[in-house]
């Protein structure tokens, strides 16, 4: 796995009279290491020392989640009572969320036209929030799909660091056996920073999938901000065909969301 930048800090302001958090800095060092091709991790996380607003508010919200569940676990119900009501408030007062929520009710709702003027509202304030977590793609009957998550038990707000998983399927839907030779990923963060990762294979595999057959496996990025995209390609290469010529599988571009499709926590 590759390395992982941390923040130094992050410190959250209180209102004296409500006692909710109302902001957030932070101060940040940058850290990067070059590509791995041990297993099949994403690729460096990627600092920042300036957060963009919704970058911080962003952070804002995973801390106020993290606290809610450390009062739950504690069983100081009111003070969870407390930050649940902080955190509608700021879903409230959040434009990608109070967009996210009012296309997918626009949407559910069959207001289209509604729907429309959300989505292009949200692709000016915040296009990256529009890819979903999971994507599709086909090239030469190779079908690769993806599922990302967020891993809130390994991951850490206050120190910057957001984990995803996901976990990714081939399909081979050719007539001809196919082998997986190289990964490439193209990782983007919310500061839009793009880090290219290059390896060979996958999970330390480089898997030969028969016609009809699939092949799945699961991975990992870390990120320093709570949100990023991946997207990538697979070399791939036909092992029936003597001095065959390799090709590359695309994977398409897929959401890393600490919120997820619906605009809440995963």
């Amino acid at each position: 796995m590759v390395g992982v930048g941390t923040r130094d800090w992050v410190k959250c302001r209180r209102s004296r009279r409500s006692g909710m958090v109302v902001a957030c800095g932070s101060s940040s060092s940058s850290s990067s290491s070059s590509s791995s091709s041990q297993g099949g991790g994403g690729g460096d996380s990627i600092m920042s020392s300036v957060p963009t607003s919704f970058v911080s508010r962003t952070q804002t919200y995973a801390l106020l989640k993290q606290q809610m569940e450390v009062a739950a676990k504690s069983e100081d119900y009111k003070e969870a009572a407390r930050i649940r009501d902080s955190l509608k408030l700021f879903e409230d007062e959040e434009p990608v969320l109070r967009l996210t929520r009012l296309l997918n009710d626009a949407v559910a709702d069959q207001r289209f036209q509604d729907a429309a003027r959300y989505r292009d509202e949200l692709k000016k304030i915040a296009p990256h929030s529009l890819l979903k977590c999971s994507s599709e793609a086909t090239t030469l009957g190779i079908r690769v799909q993806v599922r990302s998550v967020y891993i809130e038990s390994r991951s850490q707000p206050s120190k910057g660091l957001y984990f995803f998983a996901y976990r990714i399927r081939i399909t081979n839907n050719s007539d001809q056996p196919v082998q997986l030779l190289k990964r490439h990923w193209i990782i983007t963060d919310a500061n839009e920073k793009t880090e290219n990762v290059w390896g060979i294979g996958v999970v330390g595999e480089q898997p030969t999938i028969l016609p009809g057959s699939s092949f799945e496996y699961s991975s990992a990025c870390p990120l320093s901000t709570p949100s990023g995209r991946m997207e990538g390609d697979f070399e791939m290469i036909h092992v029936d065909k003597v001095n065959s010529r390799s090709f590359n599988a695309a994977i398409a571009p897929f959401s890393l969301a600490m919120l997820g499709d619906d605009g809440h926590t995963i």
